[in-house]
This record gives structure tokens, sequence and C-alpha cells, in this order.
């Protein structure tokens, strides 16, 4: 098979790892890629938004399957040209992706099909908006509608601060994305990802994960789009796992059908568990970042055709997928100054060490000088990725691996996992 795979973070690193082992797999194109993903196939300078380019492409190289890894190439359309030419998209259309690039929309979805979440509300206005804050307790979320890289959610503590949230989004911090926003009452519980394989008529439950989304250690600091995430998270209680799939996921998927939005790719359901059970907190149309690189790392069947069945609709055909009993941890290392002002330009060194078994690292947000030294060129930079035969070896491991890097213009959290330390 001939693949192209869309994106350049660290999540495109992690399925190119994976992709790349899959004895079907006879050429790999990567559009952007980074410098981590050289040795595993051919980087060709397309933007991940640059829809006729990347169709071109695709043509050009007699694609087979595309898969797309960042939502950004989703919401401009890249499945529903692909699949007017015939050629398999692992990715949904852009009106099926608005589960994750409009949460009015999801909202709206879930109120009609009775998937349950938070009480919430959308509005235009400040006063308007603050009108329904004042229904609520404290604390309050904030969201933007639209896409903001995993930044447009905030956790007002009282009404001062709600209001500038919301004035801010409506005055255009995250520009168009903030044009709405969407106040939720705030939901009680522990926060999980789980994850499933969607070919338009069925879906198929492909693992779980636990993120960290605060900058800092005990989860302080402003949120941002993942500083590490673990698998399995002991969370995902059997009876937990059943019901999200029975009151959110399937619903889901029969619902977008029934709307004629049928589902193909894999649809992350942002869980929150309560005393009430499974309640969604967000869906994603993608693979989590950092979410996807310790399932990569957990999955011990070959990925490839589970992609491609659920691009074709043959999900029905194809047997559960095989993981791992390990633990797997990813640490990520932003550069500083990152959620806000991440600093660029800062040397790296020692990344292409030997970390030993188990030890994995994926270039997030790096660049290639032309004399070959390594830099920072965005604000989530590496993941270092280690599996163990628990929690604490996982950790142990990803750690040793962190502290050999050399990057002074970097910081990491130093807790990832510790939810399930113990448990």
């Amino acid at each position: 098979m001939n693949i192209l795979l869309i994106g350049s973070g660290g999540r495109e690193h992690a399925l190119a790892w994976k992709i790349k082992q899959s004895s079907l797999v006879r050429r790999l194109v990567i559009a952007p890629g980074n410098p981590g993903m050289e040795a595993l196939g051919e980087l060709r300078a397309y933007k991940a938004t640059d829809v006729d380019g990347l169709v071109a492409l695709a043509r050009e190289i007699r694609a087979d399957l595309v898969v797309v890894g960042p939502e950004a190439a989703l919401e401009v359309g890249i499945a529903d040209r692909l699949a007017a030419l015939g050629i398999p998209c692992f990715g949904p259309t852009a009106k099926a992706a608005r589960l994750e690039t409009s949460k009015a929309f999801t909202k709206e979805f879930c109120s009609r099909w009775d998937i349950p979440t938070a009480a919430y509300g959308v509005f235009e206005r400040t006063a308007e908006a603050m009108a329904f804050v004042d229904t609520l307790k404290p604390p309050y979320v904030i969201k933007a509608d639209g896409l903001a890289a995993g930044k447009g959610v905030a956790i007002s503590e009282d009404r001062r601060d709600a209001e500038a949230e919301i004035e801010a989004r409506l005055r255009g911090r995250y520009g168009d994305a903030g044009s709405k926003v969407v106040i939720e009452e705030f939901m009680v519980g522990e926060e999980a990802s789980l994850f499933a394989l969607c070919d338009g008529e069925r879906a198929m439950l492909f693992g779980g994960a636990q993120d960290h989304k605060r900058a800092f250690d005990g989860d302080l600091g402003p949120n941002t789009g993942g500083m590490g995430a673990y698998s399995p998270a002991p969370v995902f209680t059997a009876e937990l796992v059943g019901a999200a799939q029975s009151r959110i996921v399937e619903p889901t998927v029969r619902g977008m059908a029934a709307e004629g939005m049928p589902y193909r790719g894999v649809l992350y359901a942002g869980l929150m568990a309560t005393d009430q059970g499974p309640k969604l907190v967000e869906f994603n149309a993608r693979f989590g970042d950092p979410e996807c690189q310790v399932l990569m790392l957990r999955l011990r069947s070959d990925i490839v055709p589970y992609l491609m069945a659920a691009a074709t609709g043959g999900l029905d055909r194809i047997g559960e997928p095989v993981w791992r009993s390990e633990v797997a941890v990813c640490v990520v290392l932003a550069a500083r100054g990152y959620p806000d002002s991440p600093i660029p330009g800062s040397v790296i060194r020692g990344v292409n060490q030997s970390f030993g078994a188990g030890v994995a690292v994926f270039h997030a947000g790096t660049a290639r000088k032309a004399d070959g030294t390594l830099t920072a060129s965005g604000g989530r930079v590496l993941n270092v990725c280690a599996l163990g035969t628990t929690i604490e070896d996982a950790r142990a491991k990803a750690y040793d691996a962190v502290a050999r890097i050399d990057w002074p213009g970097g910081f990491h959290r130093s807790d990832i996992g510790w939810r399930a330390v113990g448990r």
C-alpha cells in the first residue's frame, strides 16, 4: 500500500512510527512531517490545510489510503475532496468534523440524541452570557465555539473572571473561533479520553488514556494542548467503558448517520466520570495529542488494517485490536513561555541517543538547521514516551530519558501519571 500521512506533530510522528512497522506498507509519504520522521518516510512540504496540494500529492503517489492527523485539515474539507476522487481517507468530512470544530454544534447534537453532557448555553453577546452564568454555581466553564489549538477553554472561579473570559473571546482572542461562546456547568469527577474507530455505521473501541491539560505540576497554571498522558487509565473500569459505549459513542455514530453525516475515522470522546456515570466533556475528530503517542506504544496489532477498515466501511470484518499489557507514559517537553508565548529557536541536544528498550522520543515542534542542529520551533516540542510493567516503572523510564536530553530552553511537568500511582 501507498499511504499519505498528513501532519507534523507528535501525534503524526507516533502514527508514522506505527504505520512504518506494517508489512502492508510499500511507501509512506508524510506532509509536511518533521525532523523526527525523516527516517520513517518521504517528507513533502505541504501544509496540512493546503487541500489542493495534498490532493494532488495523493494522486501523484497513487495513495491507497490518506491518514489525517490534525483537525485543521479536516475542517477545511480534505476528506470531502478525497472522497470525490475515490481515495480512501481516515478522517471525517468537514460536516462530520463539526463534532470537534464547533462546540455549539456538538452540544446541540447531544441534546437531540440524549447524550449525557453538562448543562450549557451558547451566546454571542456578553450580557446574555452573563445572565446564564448567574443561573450556575462557580466555577464556570467558558469555551470558544471553534478550534483554538486546545487553549480555548477556561475555568473561571468567580463571576468577574467569567465575564473577562467571555469578553476576551467575543472580542477576538481566538479570532473567528470565539465569535460564539459555550458556557457549561462545572462537572465534578475524573476526566479521561476514550477512543473509537468509526466506519460510518459502526464503532469499535480503540483504547483509552488520561491527559494532563494544565501547564504545571499539581494541575496548576493555564490550560495547554496537553503536557503528558498515560494508558491504560485506571478510571476506565469495565462498567464505565460499557456505559460510555452504549450512552455516548454508539448513539453518536447512529445520530451522525441519521443526520446525513456518517462519521469515519477516529472519534475521541473526552469523558467525565461523575456520580451519575460518564458524561461527555467534548469530542475530537482525530487522535488526541499526546494520547495517541501512548496508544501507539501499547498497540500490538498492525494499525494499517484498522485505519483502512474505518475509511472504507469494513470494521465488521476485522477482529478487535490486541493491546500490550504494559503501561505507557508520555512526558511532553515544551518551550519556555508555552502556552502563551513559547520561545522558539533554542538548541536541543541528545535526542538521537539510545534510551533503552521501550522508550521512544517523538518530535512535536522541531526544526533542523542547515548544519544539522535541532532546534525548537513550536510550543510543545518533544514527547518522551516509555513502556513499563507498572505506572511507576514507565514513569521512571520516561523521566530518566528526559533527564538525558540537553535542552535548557524547555520545561516539563514532573508528575505525569500521578492519578494512577498506587491505584
